[in-house]
């Protein structure tokens, strides 16, 4: 089977974009299911329930989030309601929502997806990502074939880590948060795919999807600015990941950037 994870969906560039081409990009690709991260889908921080629906009905079978998810309250019932949306599963027992899933592809085939925080220079006092990833497997690994995990953290190197501790036991791990896509997409020696970050899907022509002129200003002054989303030279990015649904181990993967 074929999946598509992608980036960082960025504000409203970011969903129309995802609107625009993936219908195009699953017909291309034989993609048989769609895992976005949408965690910066309002404004570029947070994602309201509209918002989900939105990247839903665009063609989105699970959303990940990351450690923005708590920026828009509203969101907080809905990922009560709706198991296709999870936010990191490290966040400590009570927080709202769950943290992996299993949903089917259009194939039949179940897909477990899992969203997991880095702790390197993040804000929170989370659980550790890679004994929280060793529970979920004691649950997860019968549940489904397939299993693709969103890494969503600040430094390569904890991604990259991610990517071997989880070797041979996923199918995938992708990278999410840092916004600009990485050329080190491989498959792993015991047949997980992985890719250190995803890239992002919106505006390019921007410091990670934020208008550059502010940003710029804050450099050089170290003066606070309100971020605005960017509006050009926008841009859907991820990967297409080839999957063995018999025994989980991928076989390609693909960097993808469209628009």
């Amino acid at each position: 089977m074929n999946i598509l994870c992608i980036g960082d969906i960025v504000g409203r560039p970011g969903r129309e974009i995802l609107a625009k081409e993936l219908a195009a990009v699953k017909q291309e690709h034989s993609i048989d299911f769609v895992i976005a991260n949408g965690e910066n889908a309002a404004g570029g921080s947070g994602i309201l329930p509209r918002q989900a629906d939105e990247i839903f009905a665009a063609g989105v079978d699970a959303i990940t989030l990351g450690d923005h998810v708590w920026d828009k309250g509203e969101i907080n019932r809905y990922l009560d309601e709706d198991q296709r949306i999870i936010r990191p599963a490290n966040f400590p027992h009570g927080a709202p929502g769950r943290g992996w899933t299993v949903v089917e592809s259009s194939k039949g085939i179940k897909v477990g997806v899992i969203n997991l925080l880095g702790r390197t220079f993040m804000r929170y006092n989370i659980n550790c990502p890679f004994r929280t990833l060793d529970e979920i497997l004691k649950e997860l690994s019968s549940l489904a074939p397939v299993i693709v995990l969103d890494m969503h953290a600040e430094t390569t190197s904890e991604k990259v880590a991610m990517g071997h501790y989880a070797d041979g036991r996923l199918s995938a791990v992708v990278g999410t948060h840092t916004h600009i896509q990485t050329a080190d997409e491989r498959i792993l020696p015991k047949g997980t795919a992985y890719i250190t970050d995803l890239g992002m899907s919106g505006p390019y022509d921007s410091v990670i999807g934020q208008n550059k002129e502010k940003i710029l200003k804050r450099f050089l002054t170290s003066l606070p600015q309100k971020f605005e989303v960017a509006e050009a030279d926008v841009k859907l990015c991820g990967a297409v990941i080839h999957i063995d649904e018999k025994t989980g181990r991928a076989g390609r993967i693909l960097r993808l950037q469209q628009g």
